[in-house]
């Protein structure tokens, strides 16, 4: 027993923050975004947290599958930019949805959403659920240095969620970590303890070395991807849509050219959101799903990548 989707949900903030609207405070333009990053306007929260657009979302996922909140039997969320340690973002969703039921967070930056599907997948091969929520979102904004254009230019705030009940349409899944700060980095302050030796390091911003992360991001697609469709007996031919997480346009561009398969079996949509870390493959699964785009029995694969450094593949059928 695995599971099936039942329905998806997302939700982004009003406010809409484009290129030249950066243009104003920082040394870019749109031109220049466009072409390295391929995001043109992103949405920034004034005044939500992350568990309140991740609730948001949950309330769209729910609507669109037909289940009531009061079914859900384990709410399962990521996020990299909840405003607290404790209480985690599942359990403030938990409170706002206003159900009782099991919550934890899983923290796989913007990988973790197929972290997310795996785990969920073991509470049902254990009879241990029978309807499972699943929520990644995101609110970036607070996270990011917003004078360096190397990183502010990348990301945005949002939220996307699925509803999953019993069934078997999660097919496989492949996972790697490779632990290390030296690529991408968020640190936390480090506290006033008097006993502690280290001063703070790094501001804590989100940090990346740019071309590191795109090698690695560019090989855990094409590899993990290779890997899942050879032991599956299957073909990109057999696939509706690679939905891989949304990091730089330019990665999708480069892994679609390296494994030769054409761009438009990518669904890409970074140049409306920008990168959502955790939220960027169930916001395009919502936007597919109500597009009409999705039929049933068609197979997808999930790539993600990022913070770890961490990558997945899954496999699922809609």
């Amino acid at each position: 027993m695995s599971f099936r989707v039942l329905g998806t949900g997302m939700y982004v903030p009003p406010r809409v923050v484009t290129n030249d609207d950066l243009s104003q405070f920082l040394d870019t333009n749109d031109e220049w975004i466009t072409q390295r990053v391929g995001v043109k306007e992103r949405h920034v929260s004034s005044n939500e947290t992350a568990a309140d657009m991740g609730a948001k979302a949950a309330l769209a996922a729910l609507e669109n599958s037909g289940i009531k909140a009061e079914e859900i039997d384990l709410i399962l969320a990521a996020s990299v930019s909840g405003e607290s340690i404790s209480p985690s973002v599942s359990c403030m969703v938990q409170n706002l949805l206003g159900v009782s039921c099991m919550a934890m967070d899983i923290n796989a930056a913007c990988s973790a959403f197929d972290f997310l599907l795996e785990t969920a997948a073991g509470f049902f091969a254990r009879g241990k659920a029978k309807k499972v929520l699943i929520i990644g979102t995101e609110r970036l904004s607070r996270l990011l240095d917003w004078t360096d254009r190397g990183t502010c230019v990348i990301f945005g705030d949002g939220a996307g969620a699925v509803v999953l009940g019993e069934g078997e349409n999660y097919i496989d899944s492949i996972f790697d970590v490779k632990g290390g700060d030296d690529v991408i980095d968020i640190p936390q302050p480090v506290g006033m303890s008097p006993f502690y030796e280290r001063g703070q390091e790094k501001k804590p911003y989100i940090h990346m070395a740019g071309q590191e992360t795109f090698k690695f991001a560019v090989t855990a697609i094409c590899r993990d991807s290779k890997e899942l469709l050879q032991r599956n007996g299957l073909t990109f031919d057999d696939i509706a849509y690679i939905v891989p997480h949304q990091a730089n346009k330019r990665i999708i561009d480069f892994a679609s050219m390296k494994l030769k398969v054409p761009k438009e079996k990518f669904y890409v949509n970074i140049d409306k959101y920008g990168n959502t870390s955790s939220a960027s493959i169930p916001i395009a699964l919502d936007e597919l799903n109500r597009a009409g785009k999705l039929k049933r029995g068609d197979l997808l694969l999930l790539p993600a990548f990022g913070g770890g450094l961490a990558s997945a593949c899954c496999l699922l059928k809609w």
